[in-house]
């Protein structure tokens, strides 16, 4: 089967909150909460940074990850995070690990527990997927946009026709927090997802993340009113 590696892509460049992935949240570095996350979980057999940034790397080897210098090439705002992954990946192997599934996690969503991880590990093999991501469902959602002539227009409904709560079938949110995929997966579609996709639902709360000043404290808000602080 080989075994599981977490690997957390974390690049020093960030426009919306400088160092972004160092941003104090809950008294800890943000960055630092995935990587206690993923030690915590007894599946994953190790966990692993990738940045560009030398404070990143110092910060995480002293939270317990291993570290990857993540090559310029693919550390600009452009790079995705599946060059970070494949990159990593290369690196990992080069070591002498039989990588089995990558537990790909998003430094910028801290609002998970080790029980989801865990979770999402049992569902991974058990119902033998080849990919799977986390979600939240989505409860009466209506979509509205501007259409040509400036005025609103329904998106995924009929507003003239509204249909009840319970008649609406069910729909779920990328929330971005973590995946988990194999490694032939990531280097045949160069994607996170593919094969056999499947979808680990978490609940509502923890579809938040850090992408500007005012998440911060949304996010620390949730997390010490859940208890997921310590």
């Amino acid at each position: 089967m080989g075994t599981t590696v977490a690997i957390i892509p974390a690049r020093g460049g960030s426009k919306g909150i400088p160092k972004k992935n160092l941003v104090r949240l809950c008294g800890r570095p943000l960055l630092v909460w995935s990587i206690l996350q993923a030690r915590g979980c007894s599946a994953i057999h190790s966990v692993w940074v990738s940045s560009d940034s030398e404070e990143i790397l110092e910060v995480a080897q002293q939270a317990g990850a291993r570290i990857i210098v993540r090559p310029p090439e693919i550390s600009g705002d452009e790079a995705s995070s599946e060059s970070a992954w494949l990159h990593a990946l290369d690196v990992i192997e080069s070591e002498g690990v039989d990588v089995g599934q990558i537990v790909g996690m998003q430094a910028t969503s801290p609002i998970r527990e080790l029980s989801d991880i865990s979770k999402a590990l049992v569902q991974f093999e058990r119902d033998g997927l080849d990919s799977l991501l986390s979600c939240c469902e989505i409860e009466d959602f209506f979509m509205w946009k501007y259409g040509g002539d400036g005025r609103p227009e329904s998106v995924n409904h009929d507003y003239r026709n509204r249909r009840r709560r319970q008649l609406i079938e069910k729909r779920y949110l990328e929330n971005g927090s973590f995946y988990i995929f194999k490694p032939s997966i990531l280097r045949h579609y160069k994607n996170r997802l593919g094969g056999k996709i499947g979808l680990y639902v978490m609940e509502k709360y923890k579809m938040f993340q850090i992408d500007s000043p005012q998440d911060i404290a949304l996010c620390e808000v949730i997390m010490r009113g859940y208890g997921l602080d310590k």
